[in-house]
């Protein structure tokens, strides 16, 4: 019986891993250009002052940075130092984004401030 179960759980990986690659080859990173906010308060800003200022106490308290397209926000997931620094940089102002979006949520690849 253990001789029946190799060859198909063989077949299966293959299976798997050729689905895998597929689907990864056929991801491609795509540019927004919206307004950078935070998660928690997205296309509005709950504390006095500046949408900049409130963006940045978001952040500095948890939040994450987020990318406010019309109506729709995208929170942006990143750990890079240049990506972080240019989303402070450009908070509360216009920005383009790069990198793969699925369920809402946008893995930056690069952030520059729109033109």
């Amino acid at each position: 019986m253990k001789s029946r179960l190799v060859p198909f759980g063989s077949l299966f990986l293959a299976l798997f891993i050729t689905a895998s690659v597929a689907v990864s080859a056929t991801v491609k990173p795509n540019t927004f250009t919206g307004t950078v906010s935070d998660s928690m308060c997205g296309a509005k800003h709950a504390m006095p002052g500046d949408d900049a200022g409130c963006t940045r106490a978001c952040v500095s308290k948890g939040s994450k940075y987020a990318l406010v397209v019309g109506d729709k926000v995208y929170t942006l997931d990143t750990t890079d130092k240049a990506a972080l620094a240019t989303l402070d940089k450009q908070a509360g102002a216009k920005a383009t984004v790069t990198g793969t979006e699925k369920d809402g949520a946008i893995a930056v690849t690069s952030v520059k401030a729109a033109q």
